[in-house]
């Protein structure tokens, strides 16, 4: 219960983070939308490094379902727990939704008109997800204790370097679907995000295990 709290509750501040962040910097860039971008990525970062830090030592700092199947598949967590990891992830991210709405005083349920699609967003997606999960492992690897300074650096970075702003995150994608902000997206683009996310989980599931193997 402990474990699946802190994956529920680390999801909700993370999707606070998002949601939140897109709706104040949209409010005060005045248009400008590199200006909202940046805002919302530096949040994010910030909202990523804190959390992961504090929940870590209790439930791994998921926070995500495609890095519970990257560990699932590594063997490191049971099947069972790791469907009620994605399970309260997934509620977690809405909740947080609804929160940040609350909070900027909007509209509790909405679906977003945000669209985001195509071949060069969808690469975007697998590119994100393969590169989350080489830091996350990597940092595994070499410097356990980086591993939150490590992933808030790598996805405020990817906000940037990536098209699709680097959801990489199937929870994430699906609680964003709820927000009709500018952190929003469009619900029949969901599913497409998803599988493009599971897909770099398994390109990362093939490669990462031979770049960093078990010390000896």
């Amino acid at each position: 219960m402990q474990k699946l709290l802190a994956e529920g509750l680390g999801t909700a501040f993370l999707l606070i983070g998002v949601v939140g962040s897109g709706i104040m910097g949209a409010a005060l860039a005045d248009g400008n939308t590199a200006i909202a971008l940046l805002a919302n990525a530096i949040a994010t970062g910030c909202i990523l490094y804190v959390i992961i830090t504090t929940l870590g030592p209790l439930s791994g700092a998921h926070f995500n379902p495609a890095v519970t199947l990257a560990f699932w598949l590594r063997g490191q967590i049971a099947g069972a727990e790791a469907g009620k990891y994605v399970a309260v992830q997934i509620l977690g991210g809405i909740l947080g939704v609804w929160a940040a709405h609350v909070m900027f005083d909007l509209s509790i349920l909405q679906a977003s008109t945000t669209d985001r699609t195509g071949v060069s967003q969808w690469f975007s997606e697998v590119l994100a997800t393969f590169g989350l999960l080489f830091v996350i492992f990597g940092g595994l690897y070499s410097r356990p204790e980086a591993v939150p300074t490590l992933v808030a650096l790598y996805i405020t970075g990817a906000y940037w370097f990536t098209s699709s702003t680097s959801f990489a995150n199937p929870a994430v994608t699906i609680a964003r679907g709820f927000s009709d902000t500018f952190a929003g997206i469009n619900p029949a683009h969901i599913p497409m995000f998803i599988v493009m996310q599971i897909i770099g989980v398994f390109i990362a599931a093939a490669i990462l295990p031979r770049l960093f193997h078990p010390q000896t």
